[in-house]
């Protein structure tokens, strides 16, 4: 009899990882989501359950970007995968590399929650929206470059009022749908203002109808937060008119069809210049109606006025004889203000110095200043004598016979005055 051979607790738990990868290498499971943790590593962990199992599940970084939208607390969800162990627990579970949701009623569900939080945080608020421009010079659509909605959007505008318009290709529904919808959102709003291509003023968001799985795109939240965030403003058409997303609750409008996202971008240029037309003939008959009107209240006015000719002729004659009364008064003010001013002049005359030097007096000076005493003199080297007819220059001499006749009587010393040229 042959001896069973010892195993180890490694070897035996990489044989049954061996035989369990081997025999469940391509699965698909079905099951509601549960225990969901989102790890620092970017892995997700979580497991799937139905009424009576467990099964511990596990989505690598790789692939947790495609599956995180799905794998939500409570979501029932089919994942796609291969079974594995892991040793260090001797426990089973299943890789997951992709992940759906398990039929409409799951979508639903989804997009419902979705929708509540998104409202709650005011994404949807209508005080947030913006105006759409009357008359935008560009237009930019986010859809496929391909196929019959950009070929309506364009034809639609052209026809109604034609416009520069920019097309940002992306795909319009699948796994990479609402990563390029979003990025073209955003990248419309990064062009710079006169930029080589030029920023649009409008965004129009488009594709045609579809099942709920093909429009499931447009209710991923990062398209929702790049509308909301969009600076343009944004104009949402996906679907029919039956059809709704979350795009259309955040959109600034939104339009049953492409096709009416076209006509809610641009007004029709006839229509335009018919109501002009109509305008401006409405205002030139207002206009005319209206000077018809004031010609006549002015013709009614002026005939209760009386004749303006003759109170303008009276007014003329009562300044004429106010001109001429006043003609006469500064006549006379100014020969009574002549004869004051000769009055005046002559007292002036009378009272000046040269009229007192007429009188037989002199003006003594040293040449600069008036000598008034005679002990200022005496301090003077020379003298000007001033009399009406001219000027005589003196040198003082000092008479000493007078001062010594007159020692002890207290008298001021006498001077003479050689008169010089």
């Amino acid at each position: 009899m042959t001896e069973q051979p010892i195993l180890s607790v490694t070897e035996l738990s990489l044989s049954l990882k061996s035989c369990v990868e081997q025999v469940f290498n391509h699965i698909k499971v079905r099951g509601e989501v549960s225990d969901v943790k989102k790890a620092a590593s970017g892995h997700i962990y979580f497991s799937l359950k139905d009424k009576d199992s467990v099964l511990s599940a596990i989505c690598w970084k790789g692939s947790s970007r495609q599956c995180a939208g799905h794998i939500q607390e409570g979501l029932e969800i089919i994942c796609t995968g291969k079974l594995s162990t892991y040793p260090g627990r001797s426990n089973y579970q299943m890789i997951v590399e992709a992940a759906e949701l398990a039929g409409v009623g799951a979508l639903l569900k989804l997009l419902n929650e979705r929708k509540e939080k998104l409202e709650k945080e005011g994404l949807f608020d209508p005080a947030h929206k913006q105006q759409i421009p009357f008359l935008p010079d560009v237009i930019g659509v986010v859809t496929s470059p391909t196929g019959a909605v950009i070929r309506d959007i364009i034809h639609r505008v052209t026809d109604r009022f034609p416009r520069h318009i920019i097309v940002w290709p992306v795909a319009v529904q699948g796994e990479e749908c609402a990563e390029q919808v979003a990025a073209a959102v955003r990248g419309f709003n990064a062009l710079p203002e006169k930029g080589k291509i030029p920023k649009p003023d409008v965004l129009i968001v488009a594709r045609g109808g579809g099942s709920l799985e093909d429009l499931w795109g447009f209710n991923e939240e990062c398209v929702v937060r790049a509308v909301y965030d969009s600076k343009i403003p944004v104009i949402s058409a996906v679907g029919h008119e039956t059809d709704t997303t979350l795009i259309d609750f955040v959109s600034d409008l939104r339009a049953p069809t492409p096709t009416g996202a076209a006509e809610k971008a641009v007004p029709v240029r006839i229509e335009l210049f018919n109501t002009l037309n109509i305008k401006e003939n409405n205002l030139k008959s207002a206009l005319n109606q209206t000077l018809i009107e004031s010609r006549l209240k002015l013709q009614t006015l002026a005939g209760r006025f009386p004749n303006l000719n003759e109170i303008i002729q009276g007014f003329i004659q009562k300044t004429d004889d106010k001109t001429e009364r006043l003609a006469l008064a500064i006549k006379s003010y100014l020969k009574q203000y002549q004869e004051k001013t000769k009055s005046m002049a002559r007292l002036l005359q009378s009272f000046s110095y040269q009229g007192v030097l007429k009188r037989g007096f002199a003006l003594i000076s040293n040449g600069s200043k008036v000598i008034t005493s005679a002990i200022d003199a005496q301090n003077q080297s020379k003298l000007q004598v001033r009399f009406s007819d001219g000027i005589v220059n003196a040198i003082p001499l000092k008479n000493n016979k007078n001062k010594e006749k007159h020692q002890g009587q207290n008298e001021p010393d006498l001077w003479s005055y050689i008169s010089t040229k």
